[in-house]
């Protein structure tokens, strides 16, 4: 996720002091992903120390409001016209966990892959409760709310294809390992 260009989206709508900016992405995604504040205010003294903000005067309340530069305003139009690039994805948990599990002996694999369905299925049912629930008004909510269904529902696929390998992979082992061919050890 790009904190930064988060923040210089929200700035680009108005200036903003930084718990306005927090509450407004939290809001704006449903509060599907924690931001601490800060993270905010550590985004945005690099943001400010490269060009893209400007750091205002504090208002009544004390709070510094930050506002987008014409340089910030270039980074969030390219944000924007840009694909988000796979070729680098974030680390994957439960890939590793499974990937490391097929090659240990003593993982009961099976095992892991049901633990973690019913884990994704509790998800997918949590995700599909808060769906029926949203506001049909609020576009952003229910396009992340539909990226989590997703996200969950190919998770599960996933494991399903997951437990399949190993069993057809535990089978390949069985038939081709000295005993199943009637070789004594």
């Amino acid at each position: 996720m790009s904190v930064k260009h988060s923040l210089l989206a929200l700035l680009g709508e108005k200036p903003r002091h930084g718990y306005e900016l927090r509450n407004e992405f939290r809001r704006r995604t449903g509060n599907s992903w924690p931001l601490n504040i800060g993270q905010v205010y550590t985004t945005l003294e690099r943001l400010e120390r490269d060009g893209l903000v400007l750091r205002g005067d504090e208002d009544a309340d004390g709070r510094v409001v930050y506002s987008l530069t014409p340089a910030g305003r270039e980074q969030v139009d390219e944000w924007f016209a840009s694909p988000v690039a796979l070729d680098n994805p974030p680390r994957n948990e439960l890939a590793i966990k499974i990937a490391l599990a097929v090659t240990l002996p003593d993982v009961d694999v099976t095992r892991l892959i049901q633990t973690q369905r019913r884990a994704s299925i509790e998800n997918l049912q949590k995700y599909t409760r808060a769906r029926r629930e949203a506001d049909p008004d609020d576009l952003a909510w229910q396009l992340v709310i539909e990226s989590l269904i997703h996200a969950a529902d190919a998770e599960v696929r996933w494991l399903d294809h997951c437990e399949s390998a190993a069993l057809r992979a535990a089978r390949r082992h069985r038939s081709t390992s000295p005993t199943a061919q009637g070789d004594p050890q």
